[in-house]
């Protein structure tokens, strides 16, 4: 009878101390365990029937909680998104993001020249390659090279995480062009420092952006616009702008995703990887559905009633000759202000023609 009562004090001691150290060890659990939810904003002036949009959203934002995951889980993204300016305007984000309006957006350098001049290379030499991916990893690898170009980001309170390039260029039109006279006194719908395209041409350049073409069109504010096929797609032109001459002025780097400095800096060593990781993806994926979508659209375009024409290299080489010394009236303004736009003109030139591109005008020289 003794025995038993020894056996079973016994046992209960030990049920006792193991609940007491279950009870110790909740206690002094390392907070590093629980899970961290940091809350983000993410932003765009365009809605996300453009494809940056549609990507930030689609891959962007899913590459970051992927690979947040495959680390363990420890840090947790609760994101909010406004697309289409419900949040920053179109020509803001940079400005909306530094202020903390917002954590992350895509930022157009096109909309935002003073504040990203050199970015705009592509747009100050026209008539370059198609190519989206080599004009994306040219201007990356400039902003790495050049000091002046990488600094922008900082200086105006934000991280670059990856660029966009826009698909080449051609006309949208109300009115055929087969040859420079066509051009003679219409007026065409340009963004920023594309206006300097129709310069020289005969036709006149009107402001305007994706947000605007179609409406500017169809009350007459313009005849046609510059632009690229994806944006032609998502914008409706070819309703208001049937007649699509090929004119091929290049693929054009817009602007990129970019994240607060200030508070990118104070996010973990682990959720900052994860953002510069998924930007490279981001860019990359860009890139390749940028260039794969552009012929299945033009056809869409087609089927929809869109006459579709390629302006001969002959008249592509007038069009180039016509315009003035774009690209060195550029790079002499920017060199006034301090800024090696001549070793970025020259850099970005070289880098084209090494990849083989047909050049009709060398803007360099």
């Amino acid at each position: 009878m003794i025995q038993r009562r020894r056996l079973f004090l016994q046992a209960t001691h030990a049920a006792a101390l193991t609940a007491v150290i279950g009870v110790l060890g909740a206690l002094t659990a390392t907070p590093a365990a629980a899970q961290q939810v940091i809350k983000l904003t993410a932003a765009a002036g365009h809605p996300p029937v453009f494809l940056w949009v549609k990507l930030t959203d689609e891959v962007l934002i899913p590459e970051v909680d992927k690979r947040l995951a495959a680390a363990g889980g420890k840090y947790k993204i609760e994101w909010t998104k406004a697309w289409g300016g419900t949040l920053l305007k179109l020509g803001s984000e940079s400005k909306g993001v530094a202020d903390g309006v917002a954590d992350l957006a895509i930022v157009s350098t096109i909309f935002e020249a003073p504040k990203f001049p050199l970015q705009n290379i592509s747009y100050f030499t026209p008539f370059g390659t198609d190519d989206v991916g080599l004009v994306s990893k040219t201007v990356a690898e400039l902003q790495h090279t050049v000091p002046a170009m990488g600094d922008a980001w900082t200086k105006n309170g934000l991280v670059y995480l990856g660029g966009m390039a826009l698909d080449t260029y051609h006309v949208w039109s109300k009115f055929p062009i087969a040859k420079l006279e066509d051009l003679q006194g219409k007026k065409l719908s340009a963004p920023g420092p594309s206006a300097n395209w129709v310069r020289g041409t005969g036709a006149v350049a009107v402001a305007g952006s994706l947000n605007t073409y179609y409406e500017d069109i169809k009350s007459g504010v313009s005849d046609g616009a510059l632009v690229f096929t994806t944006g032609a797609w998502g914008a409706k032109l070819h309703e208001v702008a049937p007649y699509v001459t090929k004119v091929n002025f290049g693929a054009m780097f817009a602007g990129g995703v970019a994240m607060s400095k200030s508070r990118f800096d104070k996010l973990p060593p682990e959720v900052q990887k994860a953002f510069q990781e998924a930007g490279e993806v981001w860019m990359e994926t860009y890139a390749k559905t940028q260039n794969a979508a552009v012929g299945a659209l033009l056809q869409k375009m087609v089927d929809a009633g869109a006459k579709v024409s390629d302006l001969s290299d002959a008249e592509r080489k007038r069009w180039a000759d016509s315009l003035g010394p774009v690209a060195k009236a550029w790079a002499a303004d920017a060199q006034g202000r301090g800024l090696p736009a001549g070793d970025v003109l020259n850099a970005y030139m070289a880098t084209l023609a090494k990849a083989g591109t047909k050049l009709p005008r060398d803007w360099s020289k």
